[in-house]
């Protein structure tokens, strides 16, 4: 065997000879950066197409083609990320208001903007989803969200009472029936207010056997749409007529309540606060909303921080769509 000792021949990368390793550079070149398809490559090559296509699959294996993501602007996919960490959620989505200091109905719009396009992508079908009956984000969610030519879920059912005021009212079945129109589904109304006045009249509206069945649905939901409330409550919720009354709140307070999801209240660390006004709401109980396989959580604004975090501490919701401004926050605390 002979050899030329004057050419010192390059090692061969990944076992391939240098010579293999200029045809895989150049197909490479080709194709990812003169947009040459695979049969032109081919053709001037004087080379098969199957051939070429493993040229290209070898190219990637030993990194002469690497794939680099580039985030479009407006799109926050490290920061979701990072919260997913953090807080061991399934999925974030975080809406760019376009402003450094929104204001809360612009907040309010690209959250719900980009709850829609949540929901819009990850209902496929079968699903039995719960909502809540009362939210300025998920009224936000409903009305950006665009008809399903097919059926994506079997049922929307309604979690916590809405009948207080006639406004209420008309909140709670807006909610239920809008959503069960965009995904074909059937809605399923609870005709009940969201806070009994006493435990007694409670137990009254309980013995309603129409009231009893909408209840019994919720064991098989397999998905959840809620707000997340704090301690002040919203404008929306105090005009419902559902709002909890000073001395109550006065009360959660002094428990350490600072939010709650469905009117199950819970303190800084996400654990579940419990008090007389449980004994008079109608709906969701806590560890049934818990056994739901995907709660998604739809809320934002600087006012709703504390109840945020403090959700995701304590492992309530699996899914989170936020503004970025509580994103950022949320990603730059610990999360206990």
């Amino acid at each position: 065997m002979t050899s030329d000792s004057g050419n010192l021949r390059e090692p061969a990368i990944g076992g391939v000879a240098p010579s293999q390793l200029r045809l895989l550079t150049k197909v490479a070149r080709m194709y990812h950066e003169h947009g040459v398809r695979q049969p032109q490559i081919a053709e001037q090559l004087h080379i098969s197409q199957p051939r070429v296509s493993r040229l290209l699959k070898q190219a990637t294996v030993l990194g002469i083609v690497r794939t680099t993501v580039v985030t479009p602007a407006g799109v926050h996919a490290e920061l979701e990320e990072e919260i997913e960490r953090r807080y061991g959620l399934r999925d974030v989505v975080v809406a760019d208001t376009g402003h450094s200091s929104p204001d809360e109905p612009s907040t309010l719009k690209a959250i719900g903007a980009a709850a829609a396009v949540y929901l819009e992508t990850t209902l496929t079908g079968g699903d039995r989803i719960g909502i809540s009956s009362w939210s300025s984000t998920l009224l936000s969610t409903v009305d950006a969200m665009r008809p399903r030519p097919n059926p994506v879920a079997e049922q929307v059912v309604q979690v916590i009472g809405g009948v207080g005021s006639s406004t209420s009212q008309i909140y709670a079945t807006r909610l239920a029936d809008r959503l069960a129109i965009l995904t074909g589904a059937k809605a399923v109304f609870l005709p009940a207010p969201g806070l009994a006045a006493s435990p007694a009249a409670r137990e009254v509206l309980m013995a309603d056997p129409h009231i009893n069945d909408v209840m019994g649905a919720y064991s098989g939901l397999t998905m959840l749409l809620a707000g997340l409330g704090s301690l002040e409550p919203s404008p929306l919720l105090v005009e419902s007529g559902n709002a909890i009354a000073d001395a109550e709140q006065q009360a959660l307070r002094k428990l350490g309540a600072v939010g709650d999801i469905c009117l199950r209240f819970f303190d800084e660390n996400g654990d579940l606060v419990k008090s007389a006004l449980d004994e008079r709401v109608l709906g969701i109980d806590s560890l049934t909303l818990r056994s739901i396989p995907r709660v998604v959580a739809i809320a934002g604004g600087a006012r709703k921080f504390t109840a945020i975090r403090a959700a995701l501490r304590g492992g309530w919701v699996d899914v989170l769509v936020t503004d970025l401004d509580v994103a950022r926050r949320l990603a730059a605390e610990p999360a206990r």
